[in-house]
């Protein structure tokens, strides 16, 4: 029988840990008794040898399912009063019945197979057997929910049921849900398949000797009578002392039967009692402390509350004042005594938890349940100890000399028997043998390298301890960060993902992805994509090729000019394509583009990379090209790899008009009815905005690849979401987009994006993050298309284009209505970040900071 303990409050007010072990031991044996007894009563009735139940005793003890009867005592336990005691009673059976009915049931018809072996011995346990399941399922089901009622309310306990009831509401949810999900329909359909196959094999088997047994009755009854008339010339003293003897005769059957109990016993008694203590007091705290927490902030609002109408009420009568200062004294004792309260409750139940066990190596902890935006809680959900002060409670011993700690480490070659002190103390000597930079790969722990260099950088930056607190650093699986992804490693930054969706290109529906903290992008990318799926989007995507382009200098211009046109001719230019192709089973050199000025060549490569962005094949293949054209042209200097004419990251024509990566077009009609019930606005008027704004705008500005209203966000927003390059949206973002009316009357709005220099991959860098690779499953193009390579890169390209499409229209709409600023200040103001502490500048300051007087 499972034993559960709650916390609460005795008289005295102190918090204690009160178990219910005598309540729900007495319970559990006296059902188990009862079982046992109603067992044999129903053997006795039907005729059979009691001496023999000894023999199936084991049985008996294995069938009794403890786990559903510790559940149900759970579940009683809850309860603040008798009422509610029985109400949760007939929850839990409500919830259990039907498994444990249909498990009996399949126990029975699977045991009741050894009764059809033809073996006298094995027909007995087997027969005992089901009547101990059947008993054991009716005891349960019928007297044990009573028994269990009649003991709780024999031993209720009248003292403070607060903790115990806030702890009990969660528990049920719990144990209800957890209850509730452990069925599977698979399961059951096996278990009733097997049940009626069984049932039938027993019917067949007991037709088909049902004859058999007849015609040899009579001799049965006479071998019967006979034995019965020889038992009954026996002496009543010695059947008894035979009885006796055989039960005190010790055998290798009793034995293993004895270690059998003593095994189940302390199982129980050791491991199961513990888990579910330690699992409802956790529930019980957890709830404690979100109650706690929620009855503060209640405490300081009404003190908030009643101060300010003090203020308001000051200047009218004295009488207010009065009254308004008891009022807050009242209200500030109430809450500072409230926070005592949850911290010595919750401390104390920490403690008779034994949250300090070693064994354990870290702090229980409720990841499920807790409540992570409390402030007693630490970054990662941990209820009681966090992990730093779990370690001051420890034995501190002090560092050992930094000359021992090197040879300790480089005899382990992990630190493992190091203290984090110690190695700091080997960080900081220096002399290489365990860099700052790479802690993660000296001692072959990336969680437990990540905060030591957080607690190093700290104490060298002169700030605060608790100054990375917000920043995560555990839960993370680095083996895809480092040496891919990131360096110097503190931990990871949590952006919030939302969707825009259903967005419908080319026949399919997409649900897009985008990693943001600008407020209202988002939403406005949805309405966007709800009046472009009217019709749909349809797209043309061709793959561009990524580039790279060196710069590289000769002695003069003659050789300069004399080097431009041996690359260009069509015989060395396969002799470089080779070169290059050699590097890499995707990348494939397609052309060469290259610009003199003076002395020098720039020389842009423009290859295919597969599924993948392709910056480092074609860093690769430029390198071992250029070596190759080294060997004719030795006067040749390689001044850099990338000469700016690729160009990366950086606004340039060259991308706007060559096109770089995936060069991308959509299109799509809206409706009149669709602009003017999403958009409120019509065709006309968003056609006029896209002129003068986006296009004479843009012209106006000098700007290049910006004919578009905000392209960037919505390339950022999934670049972020789908594990790209973020930098690249400076190319990636060239876009030119197109309104104009269309229909029978012109009401209709015929729009256009165009994305010349999409730079994209669904393979490599970031996109093997867990994170944006859950995104780009979202969208079905993670990794490498396995038949068509660049397929799932393009595929990416014409949601990312289709998606700015969308947000280009809402954006534009928002204007011409007025509606963006409302929206800004409904989804984008923040109050969290405002200093209270500020004070504005007067109204009559200058922009230069000078007060200007005003007559």
């Amino acid at each position: 029988m499972a034993i559960s303990a709650v916390p609460g409050r005795e008289n005295d007010g102190t918090v204690t840990l009160l178990t219910k072990e005598s309540t729900t031991c007495l319970a559990g044996l006296f059902t188990a008794f009862s079982s046992f007894i109603f067992t044999s009563t129903v053997l006795n009735f039907l005729g059979c040898e009691v001496s023999d139940l000894k023999d199936a005793l084991f049985l008996f003890l294995l069938l009794i399912d403890l786990s559903k009867a510790g559940i149900l005592a759970q579940l009683a336990l809850c309860g603040a009063n008798q009422s509610e005691v029985t109400e949760n009673i007939a929850r839990g059976m409500e919830v259990l019945g039907p498994a444990i009915s249909l498990d009996t049931l399949v126990e029975t018809l699977v045991i009741g197979v050894g009764t059809l072996s033809g073996v006298p011995r094995l027909e007995v346990l087997s027969g005992f057997a089901v009547l101990s399941a059947l008993v054991n399922y009716v005891v349960f089901m019928t007297f044990y929910p009573a028994c269990l009622s009649l003991i709780l309310e024999l031993a209720h306990n009248g003292g403070s049921q607060r903790v115990q009831k806030l702890g009990g509401e969660s528990l049920m949810r719990r144990v209800l849900f957890e209850e509730d999900r452990k069925p599977n329909p698979v399961v059951q359909r096996v278990k009733l398949i097997m049940s009626s196959g069984l049932f039938v094999v027993h019917v067949m088997s007991r037709y088909a000797v049902s004859d058999r047994e007849s015609d040899t009755a009579d001799q049965i009854m006479a071998s019967h009578n006979h034995e019965h008339l020889g038992a009954l010339n026996k002496t009543d003293t010695n059947e008894i002392a035979e009885f006796i003897m055989r039960w005190l005769s010790i055998s290798l059957e009793q034995i293993v039967i004895t270690i059998l109990i003593m095994t189940l016993t302390v199982k129980f008694m050791l491991f199961d009692r513990h888990n579910l203590s330690d699992h409802l007091i956790i529930t019980v705290a957890n709830e404690h402390a979100a109650a706690a927490k929620a009855a503060a902030e209640a405490a300081i609002a009404a003190v908030a509350a009643a101060a300010a109408a003090a203020a308001a009420n000051e200047a009218s009568t004295a009488a207010n004042d009065d009254v308004s200062a008891p009022v807050t004294f009242t209200l500030a004792e109430s809450a500072t005594l409230e926070e005592k309260a949850t911290q010595s409750e919750l401390t104390l139940i920490g403690k008779s938890v034994n949250i300090g066990r070693r064994a354990r190596k870290r702090t229980i902890v409720e990841g499920e349940g807790a409540s992570t935006d409390s402030e007693d809680h630490d970054q990662e959900g941990e209820l009681f100890l966090s992990e730093e002060e779990e370690e001051e409670e420890e034995v501190e011993r002090e560092p050992r000399p930094l000359e021992e700690c090197i040879r300790v480490l480089q005899m382990d070659g992990n630190g493992k028997s190091l203290t984090d002190a110690e190695l700091e103390l080997v960080v900081r000597a220096g002399r290489g043998i365990c860099p700052l930079y790479k802690i993660e790969t000296v001692i072959a722990d990336a969680e437990r390298g990540v905060r030591l260099r957080r607690g190093i950088v700290i104490k060298d930056a002169g700030r605060p301890v608790d100054t990375l607190k917000q920043l995560p650093y555990l839960n993370f699986d680095y083996s895809k960060v480092m040496n891919a992804c990131c360096e110097n490693v503190l931990g990871y930054v949590q952006i919030p993902v939302g969707y825009a969706g259903p967005l419908l290109l080319d026949g399919q529906r997409f649900y897009v992805p985008m990693a943001t903290t600008e407020g209202a992008l988002v939403a406005s990318t949805n309405r966007g994509c709800k009046a472009i799926s009217t019709r749909g989007v349809t797209s043309f995507v061709e793959d561009i090729g990524m580039t790279r382009a060196p710069c590289v200098r000769f002695p003069n211009v003659l050789q300069a000019a004399q080097a431009k046109r041996w690359m260009e001719s069509e015989e060395h230019f396969k002799r470089i394509k080779n070169a290059f192709d050699s590097t890499s089973r995707y990348a494939r050199l397609q052309d060469l583009h290259i610009a003199i000025d003076g002395p020098v060549l720039y020389i842009r490569f423009r290859a295919f990379t597969g599924d993948a962005m392709g910056m480092n094949m074609l860093s690769k293949g430029t390198e071992r090209a250029l070596r190759d054209i080294q060997a004719v042209f030795p006067d040749m200097v390689i001044i850099s790899l990338s000469g700016n004419f690729c160009s990366d990251k950086k606004p340039a024509a060259i991308n706007w008009i060559k096109g770089r990566g995936k060069r991308v077009v959509c299109e799509t009609t809206i409706p009149a009815d669709k602009l003017e019930s999403i958009f409120k606005t019509n065709a006309r008027t968003l056609v006029q905005c896209n002129k003068l704004k986006n296009m004479t705008g843009s012209a106006v500005a000098g700007s290049i690849g910006g004919n578009n209203a905000h392209a960037a966000n919505m390339v950022t927003a999934i670049y972020i979401a789908t594990g790209q390059d973020p930098a690249q949206n400076v190319t990636s973002s060239n876009c030119s987009t197109n309104m104009e009316t269309s229909g029978e009357d012109g009401e209709d709005l015929y729009v256009t994006c165009t994305m010349p220099s999409l730079e994209v991959g669904t393979l490599g860098g970031g996109t093997g993050l867990p994170g944006q690779s859950a995104c780009l499953d979202m969208l079905g193009v993670r990794g490498s298309h396995p038949t068509h390579p660049a397929e799932n890169s393009k595929q990416l390209a014409r949601i990312i284009c289709a998606t700015v499409m969308a947000g280009e229209l809402s954006l534009l709409a928002a204007l011409v209505t007025s509606d963006l600023v409302k929206s800004h200040m409904r989804h984008n103001r923040s109050s969290v970040a405002v200093n209270p502490n500020v004070v504005p500048p007067p109204a009559n300051t200058s922009a230069t900071g000078s007060v200007t007087s005003t007559h």
